[in-house]
């Protein structure tokens, strides 16, 4: 399986597609399918059978993948989208966003 450079709980911001420019936390990486789900990004529509949890049922509204390359981690310190670098001293690794030279926590 490939690595990525986005990971859980990174900040992103969606660079192709219907939701070009927003921004949002990473729920899930995806990494078989080479997909994540954003917070509250790329949103579908999807029907559900009532059911214990949800005894009226009907429409709900959740977030489906994108594409890991539509992707890209937001500059700490900038908040503009930036590409990163990967530091490697021993065992620890720390990513590096190029715009700022900030590490991406």
């Amino acid at each position: 399986m490939a690595k990525f450079h986005i990971k859980k709980d990174d900040q992103v911001i969606v660079l192709a597609g219907a939701d070009k420019g927003k921004t949002g936390k990473v729920l899930k990486v995806i990494a078989a399918k080479e997909r994540a789900i954003v917070e509250g990004l790329n949103m579908v529509s999807k029907s559900t059978k009532p059911s214990a949890a949800n005894p009226q049922g009907g429409i709900i509204k959740q977030e489906a993948a994108i594409h890991i390359s539509n992707l890209s981690l937001i500059d700490p310190k900038s908040g503009k989208a930036t590409r990163i670098k990967i530091e490697r001293e021993g065992k620890t690794v720390k990513r590096i966003a190029k715009k700022s030279g900030e590490e991406i926590k």
